[in-house]
This record gives C-alpha cells, sequence and structure tokens, in this order.
C-alpha cells in the first residue's frame, strides 16, 4: 500500500548530489556512489531505469558519465519515487479513508519537493558553521 524500499531514498540522494554538480557536465557514477557511500552497481541499476524514464541521460567515454535530461527543478521526489517503485498507494482506496488520507499526504509531501530544493538544502546545511561552546 505505502511502500517505499531502500531504492528510492539511495535514489534520490544520488540525484541531490548529481545537482550538487551538474553544472560541470556529465559526472562519473563512481564519483556519485563513493560521495554518498552507494554500492556502484545498485546505483547503475536505478540509474539505468531513470535514464529510460528520460530523467536522467548518460554519455559514454572518458568524459562521460550522468547528467540530467530535464531540470532537476522540474523531478519532484515523488516522480522519482513513482519510477523506481509504481504507483504508490494505489491500492490504498479499497483499504479503507484513512489508508487513502494517509497516502495522500505522503503523495503530496513528495510531490511538493523537487531534487534542485534538495540540492539547494543541503549545500546551505553543508554551508552552515558549527559553534561549539
Amino acid at each position: 500500500m505505502l511502500a517505499i524500499t531502500s531504492k528510492s531514498p539511495y535514489a534520490v540522494r544520488a540525484l541531490s548530489e548529481l545537482a550538487r554538480r551538474d553544472s560541470s557536465g556529465p559526472v562519473p557514477i563512481g564519483d556519485i556512489a563513493r560521495r554518498r557511500d552507494i554500492p556502484v552497481q545498485f546505483l547503475e541499476g536505478l540509474f539505468a531505469t531513470l535514464r529510460r524514464a528520460g530523467v536522467l541521460q548518460s554519455q559514454r567515454g572518458v568524459k562521460g558519465g550522468y547528467s540530467f535530461a530535464r531540470p532537476p527543478a522540474e523531478v519532484t521526489v515523488l516522480e522519482v519515487v513513482e519510477l523506481l517503485e509504481g504507483e504508490l498507494g494505489a491500492d490504498a482506496v479499497d483499504a479503507g479513508r484513512i489508508w487513502s488520507e494517509a497516502v495522500e499526504a505522503a503523495r503530496s509531501v513528495l510531490a511538493g519537493v523537487t531534487i534542485a530544493e534538495l540540492a539547494e538544502s543541503e549545500a546551505r546545511e553543508a554551508g552552515a558553521s558549527m559553534y561549539y561552546i
């Protein structure tokens, strides 16, 4: 009903990393995997799905890697989740009103955040000074 596996959080973390570095051209998948501590083979499978869906594009060769096929500001977290997991809460209506409402709340939160917004938030948090007393 409301199942999100580890694929979605890993993919969102990787896409956020890619968005933070996208202006420099294609980014090797190994770089993204190392920076976000994600197994490369696992990430390759996720990115292949996102490439086939038109979210990412890949470039082969020495200067190859992945980049966004669409601006990260147009890619919502909900879109990524549903590309990897299937429609979120597809059977919630059959389970009752409370479950339908829960699914709609989750869908609303995930649809309200883009990959670009996540990347910007992470950049702000990374740049925030730490104060120790």
